[in-house]
């Protein structure tokens, strides 16, 4: 589906000109139409929440099969940095017997995730948390798509001019969140368990000594996207045979 007729599919004529306008100035379609799909989902998005992507839908559809698979459908699960509550939310929709909370330093960002729970029926947990700082409970999975991007990286213009700078960048070349989780989360993971990130595609073998620098006894998987770049890191703990 083209931007024009995204536009068309949500906004009637009276405002169809304005969007037009709105797009031809570098403002995202999503945002135009405050909204999004996003795997099974219609979410609310505006410029308090990055717009979900399509390799945040791979993220999701990947964890569920290995949480299927090794850790079965009854699991207390993390969300950290929920921005528009998407991956929480979908794992909760495909996980019904789970136990999802998700946290974001964001309290504008957080009333866009809490709106889309109830957009969708979904029962999620939302927490004000700078990362882990508020958490109080154990989980089984953790997941992130923190901000990845370094300062001196050069991104599309629609996205710098648009998309909330806290939700982008990261210092540390872009490292500074996957740390700062990977440093703090074994107080808050029980003995068996999966954490699982979104990365940027040069950060894979760094992520991968981090992660074994906290956790040494673990299998960490870097997997690529569907356009073959590195796009993703699973840790494993206390799971020795992964399906």
């Amino acid at each position: 589906m083209t931007d024009i007729e995204y536009l068309q599919k949500y906004l009637d004529k009276s405002n169809l000109e304005n969007g037009i306008k709105r797009l031809e100035n570098g403002e995202p379609v999503q945002y135009i139409v405050g909204n999004v799909d996003f795997y099974d989902l219609n979410l609310n998005v505006n410029e308090n929440v990055l717009i979900p992507r399509f390799e945040t839908e791979e993220l999701v559809f990947r964890l569920i099969n290995y949480i299927k698979k090794n850790l079965g459908e009854n699991v207390r699960i993390l969300d950290i940095g929920t921005g528009s509550g998407c991956i929480a939310l979908t794992l909760k929709h495909k996980l019904e017997r789970s136990i999802v909370d998700a946290s974001d330093v964001s309290l504008s960002a957080l009333e866009v995730a809490r709106s889309n729970a109830l957009k969708n029926s979904l029962d999620v947990n939302f927490i004000e948390s700078d990362i882990l700082k508020n958490i109080t409970r154990t989980y089984d999975v953790i997941v992130s798509n923190p901000p990845y991007i370094s300062y001196d990286e050069e991104i599309m213009d629609i996205v710098k001019n648009n998309e909330p700078y806290l939700a982008l960048y990261a210092d540390n070349n872009g490292l500074y969140f996957y740390r700062e989780i990977l440093s703090n989360a074994k107080k808050y993971l029980n003995k068996k368990n999966i954490i699982a990130f979104e990365i940027g595609e040069k950060q894979g073998s760094d992520i991968k000594k981090i992660a074994l620098e906290y956790f040494p006894n673990s299998t960490v998987k870097i997997e690529k996207d569907l356009y073959n770049r590195d796009r993703y890191v699973f840790i494993f703990n206390e799971i020795n045979d992964i399906i």
